[in-house]
């Protein structure tokens, strides 16, 4: 039941699961595989070294695997792979990694369920967790790690080897020149933190326990004037066994390019 329109471009190497829709004028390039149920819409472009998984939603206008923009980049077979059932709009860009990506093995990885709006552009070497929201114009540059259920906002912009945690979401045209740990509201520009996302975490069924130690954990690096290890030991301390609060003082701990704050 695959249905490919008599204008697309399909090379015979490519691997197409069943039931795929290819639209019009759209390009599939070789060592591109692609699994069951994927809608793929008019005049999309997937590059070479590019795995699509199932249920994908990909439409008209989107450049998919293009090598990385990146001056060191001398054409190696790098990849993109992008997981199941996510959906991205019109005008997005992906590209694959580049070859001197250690962390992710050479290799742009796109989770499961994301949802990922017009304009967004995810460079070379980013690694994006599951059940993702990108807003209209979001963009990542290169080296970018972004946890599950995070949010950015329009236009949001993040800078090149930060991670932005778990369950956070930044503001319309917030820029993130580090790190942003999970479960917070970044914005501005630069981007400035601004409280636990208690709406989120709430609409997403976490107690009102796990809540309440989190904001706790906040106002210790947030609100003491602490330098940013006191801050986590006396996290640790306060709230050392509560799972969520493991996870908001794990991020600080290693984090590379600093937090936000």
């Amino acid at each position: 039941m695959t249905a490919v329109h008599p204008t697309a471009i399909v090379d015979k190497s490519a691997k197409l699961g069943e039931n795929i829709t290819i639209g019009a004028y759209s390009i599939v390039e070789a060592e591109v595989t692609i699994g069951d149920g994927t809608w793929i819409g008019p005049h999309v472009v997937i590059r070479n070294f590019t795995t699509i998984g199932k249920d994908n939603r990909i439409f008209q206008f989107c450049s998919i695997g293009e090598a990385p923009q990146h001056q060191g980049y001398a054409g190696e077979p790098t990849k993109l792979v992008i997981g199941e059932r996510n959906t991205i709009r019109e005008y997005c860009t992906i590209n694959r990694a580049t070859a001197n990506g250690p962390d992710h093995l050479a290799t742009t990885k796109i989770g499961n369920d994301n949802f990922i709006m017009a304009y967004a552009h995810i460079a070379h070497d980013c690694v994006l967790g599951d059940h993702i929201i990108f807003a209209n114009g979001a963009s990542l540059a290169g080296h970018v790690d972004i946890g599950d259920y995070a949010i950015l906002g329009g236009f949001s912009l993040v800078h090149q080897f930060c991670k932005i945690g778990q369950h956070c979401i930044t503001g319309i045209g917030c820029v993130c020149l580090q790190d942003v740990p999970p479960y917070i509201v970044a914005a501005g520009n630069p981007g400035k933190p601004f409280g636990i996302n208690s709406k989120g975490l709430r609409r997403r069924n976490f107690s009102e326990q796990s809540i309440k130690r989190l904001n706790q954990a906040y106002r210790v690096v947030y609100r003491r004037r602490l330098n940013l290890q006191s801050a986590i030991n006396e996290v640790e301390k306060m709230n050392g066994n509560h799972a969520e609060v493991i996870t908001f003082s794990a991020f600080l701990r290693h984090s590379k390019r600093g937090i936000i704050r």
